[in-house]
Order: C-alpha cells, then sequence, then structure tokens
C-alpha cells in the first residue's frame, strides 16, 4: 500500500479516536484541558506504549507533531459541533471506529516486525495500537475498559493480526498481508457492530 495513502488513513483513525474521546469527556463534563488528555491518551496512547515497548525513538508523535495538532484540531471542532442539534445517526463513529481500529492494528503489526522477528509479539503490539489508547480512556474516566467486556473488540484485533503474520509468513507481498489484516480486523468487527455480537461472559453464582 501507498506510504502516502497509509499515512492519511493513520491520520484518520488519530481524529476518529480522538473524537471517542471527546464524546466521553463530554459526557463527564470535563474542562476542555481533560477533553484534551483524554482524547489524546484515546488517540495516541496505544502507538505509545507499543514504541516504549519497541524501544523505537523517539516515539511517533514526538518524530511528527502532525499526531498533535490533529488532536488539538479534532478537538475543537468536536467541541464546537456537537452542541448543535443536528443528529449523527448511531453507526456513524462505531463504523469509522472500526475502520481506524483496523488500519492502526496493522499500522502496529508491521512497525513490531521493523523491530523483531516474532509473529505473536506483533500480533500483541497490533492489538495494543488499536486498543491501548481506549484502555487508558476508560481507566481514567473510571470505567471497565470496553476491550475487558464482552463486545467483539480486541478479539477481531488478535483476529486481524494472525491473517496479517500468516500471510507474510506465507510470502505474500507486505501489502497484501497488510490488507488482508485490515479486512479481516474490519468485517468481523463491522458484523459485531451489524448483529450486536458479543463474547459470552464469565459470571460467578453466588
Amino acid at each position: 500500500m501507498d506510504t502516502s495513502l497509509l499515512y492519511l488513513i493513520d491520520m484518520f483513525g488519530t481524529a476518529i479516536f480522538a473524537i471517542s474521546g471527546v464524546l466521553l469527556a463530554g459526557r463527564l463534563k470535563m474542562d476542555p484541558f481533560g477533553v484534551t488528555v483524554l482524547a489524546s491518551v484515546t488517540a495516541i496512547g496505544g502507538g505509545t506504549i507499543r514504541d516504549m515497548a519497541l524501544g523505537a525513538t523517539p516515539v511517533f508523535w514526538i518524530k511528527d507533531t502532525t499526531y498533535i495538532w490533529v488532536i488539538i484540531v479534532t478537538c475543537i471542532l468536536t467541541m464546537l459541533l456537537v452542541r448543535r442539534p443536528k443528529r449523527i445517526p448511531w453507526w456513524v463513529l462505531p463504523v469509522c471506529d472500526a475502520v481506524g481500529l483496523a488500519f492502526f492494528v496493522g499500522i502496529g503489526v508491521e512497525k513490531a516486525l521493523m523491530y523483531q522477528d516474532s509473529a505473536v509479539i506483533a500480533i500483541i503490539m497490533g492489538v495494543i495500537t488499536g486498543c491501548g489508547g481506549g484502555i487508558i480512556r476508560d481507566v481514567l474516566a473510571r470505567e471497565i475498559p470496553m476491550v475487558l467486556r464482552s463486545e467483539v473488540y480486541a478479539t477481531a484485533c488478535i483476529v486481524g493480526g494472525v491473517f496479517h503474520t500468516t500471510a507474510l509468513a506465507m510470502g505474500y507481498d507486505n501489502s497484501v498481508a497488510l490488507l488482508s489484516g485490515v479486512a479481516s480486523t474490519l468485517i468481523i468487527r463491522l458484523g459485531a457492530i451489524r448483529w450486536h455480537l458479543s463474547l459470552p461472559t464469565f459470571a460467578l453464582t453466588k
């Protein structure tokens, strides 16, 4: 896949994840600083953990400050526009989130493979890239992280990472492998949204 297109998609995912942080901050009635913090950790938290774990220096958003500006602009626009009475269809944000998630996982897997050879570690780094920011966001908001509940979210990331690394092991081109991982993550996540799929829960009975 063309690197410039991948970069644009990465920025799109950053903006979408930032919006989810802004909306949660709005429900919690945070001030503008709190909104920006929650949006930032949601958008770049997973990638930051990944880069620190891999020893990738400097961390991606320090090397390229465009990520920070995208988050700041997204926060300002969202805080201004979300007050308007126009109703956005319920599925718009989850679907955009699914697209951003799928590509974040693929980017995480690709970057992990640049620093080491283990497919397992690459899959883990892909999941962290996709889900890490949301976990930090939910912890700061005193909520149980979505990936730890029954919703099919992290599972989709794992499957996408498996498809990605398996395709590479079978000798497919990097672009083909990336697209196979992205597509599998996206299909599973969109299916979960469309049909309200969830994993069985573990509950102790009294």
